[in-house]
């Protein structure tokens, strides 16, 4: 009868140590399945269960919960293995960081593995594998953009708080505007979807105009009210409002928008002041992921405009008009899913920036 293994012995620091290291999207995946070993062999599982459900054999399983007896949860890295030993030391390594994260020669806008190899003297694939073993990333670019708002967390926490927790027998709306939506024309018939081939179009266009659309979305249904109009100026935005106002008879409403002048102007203003059942609540500067009607935009933009055609502005029009149909039969609610921690990061981060500014 074959020996069933003792349950592993886990402390309290080292299972919750590789529960996190399961968590992280990053985590190679020889060393995700030596941590799901353990785990499974401390909670009573034996060899032929574990290798049965994580797709290996007894003898491995065996082996990583005889190198944990032996070595602690160092066992989760490769051991030494034999051969010839690093030609390079870890100073070698440590000019390769500092290099690569610095500015690349005069001429370039970035470092590639052949410029830094060559730059100092040393072979690509040692130079690419230092980059890989450091996370180092020169042909990535990201983008970013703090708030200056100096209200940026009272603001934030304001609409944040509309969100998760909205007053009584008030609905929270969230409302923008979308510029520039470009009625384009390919100058060549649209090759159909075929097995083994993607759609085709040629990379040739003819613009026929441009429209915008105004969005007020209901964050408690997801329903989105819509206008799409030629531009967007104050009186648009009123007209808009009114409209707004039209499909929620008689309700209190919050709406959350961006600080652009047409709502905070002249005519905003007087058309708040004979609507005492609504109001407007700005999110900070250069924050639009505040507002929850960027997600609304972001699946026109995907599911609608990507690889739309259309030969007239008059098409353009009926094809959002349609969208926005279809749209509110099968949408469901908006949450808002950064948590306290996130925000309290947020804006720390954004409270240094704006020190730094001030300081230069």
């Amino acid at each position: 009868m074959a020996r069933i293994a003792k349950p592993l012995v886990l402390s309290l620091d080292q299972r919750s140590h590789l529960e996190a290291l399961l968590r992280r999207r990053t985590l190679e995946h020889r060393v995700a399945k030596r941590c799901r070993v353990l785990l499974l062999a401390a909670d009573a599982f034996g060899n032929v269960a574990i290798a049965e459900r994580l797709d290996m054999h007894r003898n491995g399983v065996a082996k990583i919960r005889s190198r944990f007896t032996r070595q602690g949860l160092d066992c989760l890295e490769d051991d030494p293995r034999p051969g010839k030993p690093p030609t390079h030391s870890a100073r070698t390594k440590q000019k390769v960081v500092t290099t690569v994260c610095g500015m690349p020669p005069k001429g370039l806008s970035r470092w590639s593995t052949r410029t830094l190899a060559s730059r100092l003297g040393l072979s690509k694939s040692f130079v690419h594998g230092v980059l890989q073993e450091y996370d180092l990333h020169p042909h990535r670019l990201r983008t970013f953009n703090f708030s200056p708002d100096p209200q940026f967390e009272e603001k934030l926490l304001e609409v944040v708080g509309l969100y998760m927790n909205p007053p009584e027998n008030a609905l929270v709306l969230c409302m923008d505007e979308k510029t520039g939506i470009q009625a384009l024309d390919r100058t060549q018939p649209v090759l159909p979807l075929r097995s083994g081939k993607p759609r085709q179009w040629s990379n040739e266009y003819v613009r026929h105009g441009t429209q915008t659309m105004l969005a007020a979305i209901d964050i408690e249904t997801g329903k989105a009210t819509t206008w799409v109009n030629k531009t967007r100026k104050a009186a648009d935005f009123v007209t808009f409002m009114n409209q707004v106002v039209r499909g929620y008879p008689k309700q209190r409403l919050c709406v959350v928008m961006d600080n652009l002048n047409t709502h905070k102007g002249k005519l905003a203003q007087e058309w708040l002041e004979n609507h005492p059942e609504v109001t407007f609540h700005y999110t900070p500067t250069h924050a639009s992921w505040v507002n929850l009607a960027e997600c609304f935009f972001s699946i026109l933009t995907r599911k609608g405009l990507q690889q739309s055609v259309h030969r007239s502005n008059r098409e353009l029009v009926r094809f959002l008009k349609d969208f926005v149909k279809q749209y509110n039969e099968s949408c469901g609610p908006y949450v808002w899913t950064k948590g306290p921690n996130k925000l309290r990061k947020i804006i720390e981060l954004t409270q240094s920036f704006q020190n730094q500014m001030h300081t230069h």
